[in-house]
């Protein structure tokens, strides 16, 4: 049905619902909570949790990021950084001047240890040399930005064909031109990492220069990045969340009656799968490009017009996974902070393909160490005797005595091997890391480790990955159209369903203030619209 609604349309100001209480939806509920133009805010979060691919976890004693790990680019144009910086969420060192100037250009930093299939350390050196080359052409794929062609349409293939041109020159035996093309194979595996993706030949070469890379060293959450969205939570009005209540079918661009507000029509009608329906005026979907991508031809009635979905099924969204594993003792060195993994017998430049369960390991890039958790136990009275319970170092003051410290490695995998990864057990990822890591330490009688946790980002039924990239045969304009709100003709009632989310920001793609930038975007459009006099809030960059 056909609505003529309008501004002036709705008494007692607008009904607005967000779908997707990730930090997108959270960044968008709280910019319009903070106007009296918009009392009638709920936001509809499908699970029990709030904060979206933020998930912070306690575990082996201490606090880990199952989700989103660091603020990248920590600095003054960053809002991630500056919220949790209000919030009081970071210590000195991540506030410091000196940390938020450091020019990183998007790199992840060397490998405190390199370790070889062989059970030999790789020489720092020669994979200094190779992070130097590989990284240097990284940086030269920006180029093309603005090119009236591009060589190649990816950039892997960009990265292949320069990389032959270099072994062309090399000068070594054969058998350090190996190992130096498995090394580089290895950075390949964790720019698929950061790119969220299974090969570099799916990411565009055009627009990748168009991602933009924020200066600050990359830090985290001590006590866990959820608190920032916690936090956000906090901000919003009571029950403005409500929980458990997956999304079926956005109906839109319609006249609506509900019998809850007689004499009122809507021109958005929201269908829950437990069968209740919410009308709005206005609609943010923020769910991730996953889920949208799974569902679109039943999420929206009508259907989204075709530009706007072939532009959801042209842009890239692949999986990056974690496994943690736990220690009973470290077998790394105390100052070690990046473990880097090498298969020797693996190249770029060869398109072996060996079967997922008998190689999905080898995709593996290596591990972070996260800094040791220190647990106490201690000792209280209580009402009815003593209670003995684990608590992190800061709650030393109520301790008897320290009882040790937990030491966690933090493996990331992505692509195709990252989701054949999910399909396996606990027991088959614990025993075939450990036959890993006892092959490439050289240490046949490595301790297995105490225990394992991962994430499942491709299994996660309102996630189904990690994050967009711009893939071949898309460009940076297909976000800007998943971004443009609907109805795009102008008739009808205005901004009836809006976008946001990371896959929505043109040049901060795939990171968490891309998603609280993308929800403040989407929150401006309705502020302009309803409440045009009031002076809006801007982020304090």
């Amino acid at each position: 049905m056909e609505s003529t609604g309008s501004v002036g349309e709705a008494p007692g100001g607008p009904r607005v619902l967000v779908v997707g209480g990730g930090i997108a939806g959270l960044g968008a509920a709280q910019r319009l909570c903070g106007h009296s133009a918009f009392p009638h805010l709920r936001v509809l979060e499908a699970t029990a949790r709030a904060g979206g691919r933020i998930r912070s976890e306690r575990c082996f004693g201490g606090v880990v990021e199952v989700g989103a790990h660091w603020i990248h680019g920590p600095s003054r144009g960053n809002p991630v950084f500056q919220l949790a910086a209000e919030y009081g969420l970071l210590g000195e060192k991540e506030l410091s001047q000196e940390n938020q100037l450091v020019e990183t250009g998007g790199h992840v930093g060397l490998p405190s240890v390199s370790y070889a299939s062989s059970g030999a350390s790789v020489s720092l050196q020669l994979v200094a040399e190779m992070a130097t080359l590989f990284y240097g052409l990284i940086d030269q794929t920006r180029e093309f930005l603005h090119a009236a062609e591009t060589p190649v349409p990816s950039v892997g293939e960009y990265l292949k064909k320069e990389i032959g041109q270099h072994v062309a020159g090399w000068t070594e035996d054969e058998e350090t031109r190996k190992l130096k093309l498995a090394v580089l194979n290895s950075f390949f595996n964790l720019e698929c990492c950061v790119s969220g993706t299974h090969s570099m030949d799916l990411v565009a070469l055009a627009p990748f220069g168009e991602y933009t890379v924020l200066p600050g060293l990359d830090c985290t959450f001590s006590k866990g990045y959820q608190g920032l969205t916690n936090c956000m939570m906090a901000a919003l009005p009571e029950d403005t969340v409500v929980f458990e209540k997956p999304v079926k079918t956005i109906h839109w661009n319609g006249s609506f009656q509900e019998a809850a507000f007689p004499g009122e029509t809507f021109p958005v009608s929201v269908e829950c799968e437990d069968g209740d329906r919410f009308p709005a005026h206005h609609v943010i979907v923020t769910v991730p490009l996953g889920f949208l991508r799974e569902h679109l031809d039943t999420f929206f009635d009508p259907p989204l017009p075709a530009e706007k979905a072939e532009a959801i099924r042209k842009i890239g969204f692949g999986t990056n996974n974690k496994i943690f594993l736990e220690f009973e003792e470290p077998f790394w060195e105390p100052d070690c902070q990046l473990i880097q993994l090498v298969w020797e017998d693996t190249s770029p430049l060869e398109d072996a393909a060996p079967e997922l369960q008998d190689a999905w390991f080898r995709k593996l890039i290596g591990f972070v160490v996260l800094p040791a958790f220190a647990y106490v136990c201690s000792l209280r009275s209580s009402a009815s005797g003593w209670l003995i319970g684990l608590h992190l170092m800061e709650d030393a003051a109520v301790c008897l005595f320290t009882a040790g410290s937990v030491h966690v490695l933090c493996g990331f995998i992505a692509g195709l091997e990252s989701e054949f990864m999910e399909t396996l057990s606990d027991e088959e990822v614990l025993l075939c890391l450990t036959q890993v890591l006892r092959r490439v330490t050289g240490n046949p009688r490595l301790p297995a480790p105490k225990s394992v946790l991962r994430s499942r980002w491709h299994s996660a039924p309102y996630t189904r990955g990690s994050y967009s990239y711009v893939a071949v045969g898309s460009t940076g304009g297909d976000l800007d159209l998943l971004a443009q709100p609907l109805p795009a003709d102008g008739a009808g009632a205005q901004l009836q369903i809006l976008f946001a989310g990371e896959a929505t920001h043109r040049t901060f793609y795939s990171t968490t203030h891309g998603a609280l930038l993308s929800g403040w975007r989407e929150a401006d459009r309705l502020l302009s619209l309803w409440a045009p006099q009031v002076q809006q809030p801007r982020p304090r960059l």
